[in-house]
C-alpha cells in the first residue's frame, strides 16, 4: 500500500471511530458538519476497509468537520500521528 493511501485510511479511521460511529446517524453527522452524506459513507467504507482508499478528502471538507468538532486542523493531524 502506498503512503497516500495509508494517510487516507488513517484520516478516515480517525473520523469514523471518534465521531461518525458515535453520531445518531450518518445523515445526522453529515448535516451537523455541513457535508454530503455520501462523503460520510466514503469515510465509513474506507475506515472499515470495505472500499478502496481512492477518496481524496478536500481540506475544505476536513476543515468543516474539524470546525464542528471544535478542533483545529493542526490538532487533528497531531492526533492522526498518535
Amino acid at each position: 500500500m502506498d503512503e497516500e493511501n495509508e494517510v487516507t485510511i488513517a484520516i478516515c479511521k480517525y473520523i469514523y471511530t471518534n465521531w461518525v460511529s458515535k453520531a445518531k446517524s450518518q445523515r445526522d453527522f453529515a448535516s451537523k458538519c455541513d457535508i454530503e452524506e455520501s462523503t460520510v459513507r466514503k469515510i465509513k467504507n474506507i475506515a472499515l476497509g470495505t472500499a478502496k482508499a481512492e477518496y481524496n478528502m478536500s481540506i475544505k471538507t476536513l476543515a468543516k468537520i474539524c470546525r464542528k468538532k471544535e478542533i483545529t486542523l493542526e490538532e487533528f493531524f497531531r492526533n492522526i500521528q498518535k
